[in-house]
């Protein structure tokens, strides 16, 4: 299928503009036996892209975590303080690089000394275009404690430093129930002898 050519949006209206954005679309595509879909609406939810930074310190063998405040969990009835990693939203114009930095610095603390990009996947392609850069930073643990985050931005930020096989097991057991964290911790629990022998000369 191509993205252009498969695709007909017959018309785009925003519906909604606040903290965030919605759109209208109708639209069709083609089907997998060449015809076309019937015309439909769908909303998507335009929050913007973000980026994800997992830190860890390869020298003590510690990640740092952070948990906070999330009004999406609690509508869904959830516990709304969650464990995640340091993210943050990339405004127009600036590189995702500069903002993991960025977040890293105001979320945690900690200025990283080294960066490596994971990889991209996109939040919840069903309804919202909401894409996630995924990092790995190098940063010291030993100095990552308190709260941190932007008072003005509503933010009340805990940082933590833990095992990353408590993390993974905290993955396991429910205590950690994001994805972006999920998939970041699984992912170091695949790549963390590759990573350590990258940033160690091990």
């Amino acid at each position: 299928m191509d993205r252009d050519k498969d695709v007909e949006i017959l018309s785009k209206d925003t519906v909604y503009k606040g903290y965030f954005q919605v759109d209208r679309y109708r639209l069709r595509h083609r089907t997998f036996a060449g015809g076309w879909t019937d015309v439909m609406m769908r909303e998507v939810f335009e929050r913007g892209h973000a980026v994800v930074v997992l830190l860890y310190d390869p020298d003590r063998d510690k990640i740092a975590l952070i948990e906070q405040f999330r009004p999406g969990a609690y509508a869904a009835g959830w516990h709304p303080w969650l464990i995640e990693c340091v993210a943050g939203i990339i405004e127009e114009g600036e590189h995702p690089d500069d903002v993991a930095r960025r977040e890293t610095r105001e979320e945690a603390g900690s200025d990283p000394t080294d960066m490596i990009h994971i990889g991209d996947y996109l939040v919840t392609a069903g309804g919202s275009s909401e894409s996630c850069k995924l990092y790995c930073a190098r940063v010291d643990s030993s100095s990552i404690a308190g709260t941190h985050g932007l008072a003005h931005e509503g933010e009340d930020i805990r940082v933590f430093v833990i095992d990353p096989a408590e993390a993974l097991a905290m993955c396991r057991d429910g205590r950690i129930n994001n994805a972006m964290a999920v998939l970041a911790i699984q992912w170091l629990a695949l790549e963390r002898d590759t990573l350590r022998s990258r940033w160690l000369g091990a």
